[in-house]
């Protein structure tokens, strides 16, 4: 995801900046707008998206819905200058926009859009099973896809995030400690046959990406559209081209998988569609999927083909993982490397841990024991190292191992946000649960970097100990069965519960400037839109001062502040999962959903 990484030249410092400054889009975000393309286009605030994804009709006599898809060629290629000079200006300067095109006009968009002033970073062959049978030429099983961006020098590449970068042979072969920990970034490939392929090749990390086509039987099918792309496909090319947050636009609405996918990934999004029988299903799909919701279709491609090749049997993965068995050797090694991280903790005046999650939640110590695996020669990466540590830990098999208290949520209240929002942000960008993202050190530091952006502190960096625990302590107890009782038990009196009071942020801290107000309870900060965050607080005062100042809040333009009066900690828990369950606000963790009456809401 790398938000705030400050390798990028592009840094979300730099958004948020431009976003404070902008004013509203002409277009309202988070719709599908019925009409013509190019004239929705014009209306979009110039410089205001950040991902142009398009999927333009083919001009191949495709019957659609309301739109001629037998044009000259003449005319086609002119519809097509005036949509892509539209998304060119409606995109930011380190904006990307991606191009799916057929055959018979891919060189034509091709340079037409660098003429535009797009400039291309690759041109990938998405290979698709289920092409169209041709009887005497051959059966096309691909199509064109262009990613160009508007600065070559300054744009949106998340190739650190698991869901893009491919492990390295020598981190998952031969253990190599020279392998960079990350992984690697994909070759340039050319395989003929998938079912023949290397299982860590013909994946989407390389430039022939294979995922099948969305055929009529497949469960992910909409039915509505003959041409609808498959959400795992859009998914790759929205992770690693924009942030969350970010706008995504699609100036061909057709299925709706653009902005669903969109949606689910936590970014804001915009469609255009001519047809308004289709408006009405996209809106249909897009209400019934939630931000966090898992992109339908396999996500490993390997799973849509059955195999035909026999032989040697080879290692299993799983999405482009390899499943490494944690065989008695390696029990005794992991055994061994734990051993020697606790020697180190006591050698070194840090608390010595007595159970895996001591090892994941401080880095010093995470880094001692990946350095013993990699002294033994385990194979796997540091993510399968600790993983294993985990799996131990809970059939309780490490020495001496104990049990970790119980957290007081009280300890971790003030930080408790901060890590809530970071987690929920790599968790839907990355697709990770919180062991497999503390698992992994590089999305781990991240993590930390991002935690620290939204942390209400005034001093240097948070250790990252502290968030780490905060988040792990936070989801320990809200699901307590005691509390998930709570709250299903109280859900329906709940229900009639109002705010007690309600603000602009710009008027609370106006009104409270010169004499300051403790609210004790809940609080929910809200965009134009819907609530954005929901949490808990005893002073108010501190958390509004805290959002107003704070660049990585401002990026999701809060508005308005409510506040929920509750003097007593274990009902206030309760009264704030219960609202996040009915509201959903996307930068409450996933786990924070309770499992109420659905009735209800």
């Amino acid at each position: 995801m790398l938000i705030w990484s400050p390798e990028k030249k592009s840094s979300a410092c730099k958004k948020i900046a431009m976003n404070s400054t902008q004013t509203e889009c002409p277009l309202e975000v988070n719709q599908v707008h019925q009409g013509d393309c190019v004239e929705n286009l014009a209306r979009v605030q110039p410089g205001s998206v950040d991902l142009v994804f398009a999927d333009p009709p083919f001009n191949i006599g495709y019957e659609y819905d309301v739109y001629d898809d037998a044009q000259t060629s003449e005319a086609y290629q002119n519809f097509c200058r005036d949509w892509i000079q539209g998304a060119h200006r409606a995109l930011k300067d380190d904006g990307s926009f991606w191009l799916a095109i057929g055959d018979e006009y891919a060189a034509e968009l091709k340079l037409l859009s660098q003429e535009i002033g797009f400039h291309c970073r690759s041109w990938v062959i998405w290979y698709y099973t289920f092409g169209v049978n041709c009887v005497r030429g051959f059966s096309r099983s691909h199509t064109h896809l262009f990613h160009f961006v508007k600065d070559p020098e300054a744009f949106t590449f998340n190739g650190d995030n698991p869901t893009v970068r491919v492990p390295s042979a020598r981190q998952l072969v031969y253990a190599d400690a020279r392998a960079n920990p990350k992984g690697r970034l994909p070759d340039n490939t050319w395989i003929l046959r998938p079912q023949d392929a290397p299982e860590t090749g013909f994946s989407p990390w390389h430039d022939t990406w294979y995922y099948a086509r969305v055929a009529g039987t497949f469960k992910e099918r909409e039915g509505f559209h003959g041409c609808q792309m498959p959400e795992q496909l859009l998914g790759r090319i929205i992770r690693v081209s924009s942030e969350p947050g970010d706008l995504v636009l699609d100036p061909f609405g057709g299925s709706g998988t653009t902005l669903v996918t969109a949606k689910k990934l936590g970014r804001q999004f915009m469609g255009f569609e001519l047809s308004e029988e289709y408006v009405t299903r996209i809106n249909q799909r897009l209400s019934g999927c939630q931000v966090g919701d898992p992109l339908d279709g396999p996500a490993d491609p390997a799973r849509s083909t059955v195999s035909t090749k026999q032989g040697k049997t080879r290692t299993k993965f799983v999405n482009g993982r390899p499943v490494i068995p944690l065989t008695d050797d390696n029990r005794q090694a992991i055994c061994d490397a734990y051993e020697s991280t606790r020697q180190f903790a006591e050698t070194n005046q840090h608390a010595v841990p007595t159970n895996a999650q001591d090892i994941l939640l401080e880095p010093e110590l995470n880094a001692c024991f990946i350095k013993q695996c990699q002294a033994a020669k385990l194979l796997g990466d540091a993510r399968t190292w600790n993983e294993f540590l985990l799996a131990m830990s809970d059939g309780q098999l490490l020495p001496e191992q104990q049990s970790r208290a119980k957290p007081k949520l009280s300890k971790t209240q003030r930080n408790a946000p901060a890590a809530e929002i970071a987690f929920q942000l790599m968790s839907v960008d990355y697709a990770m649960d919180m062991e497999t993202l503390f698992s992994t050190p590089a999305a781990a530091a991240e993590f930390d970097q991002i935690a620290n952006q939204f942390a209400d502190s005034q001093t240097a960096e948070l250790p990252a100990t502290v968030l780490r625990q905060a988040i792990w302590d936070l989801r320990e107890s809200v699901q307590r069965r005691s509390i998930a009782n709570a709250v299903k038990k109280n859900a329906a009196e709940l229900l009639n519960r109002q705010p007690d009071h309600e603000w602009s942020i710009s008027e609370f801290l106006s009104e409270h400037a010169e004499t300051p107000h403790t609210y004790q309870g809940v609080y929910a900060i809200s965009d134009a839109a819907s609530p954005l965050y929901i949490g808990q607080t005893d002073d108010l005062n501190s958390v509004v001062q805290w959002i107003s100042e704070n660049s990585a809040w401002q990026r999701f333009k809060p508005v308005t502040v409510q506040v929920y009066s509750q003097s007593k900690a274990k009902e206030a828990l309760v009264l704030q999962l219960f609202l996040v369950s009915r509201f959903r606000p996307w930068l409450n963790a996933h786990f924070m959903h309770q499992k109420v009456a659905t009735s209800l809401f």
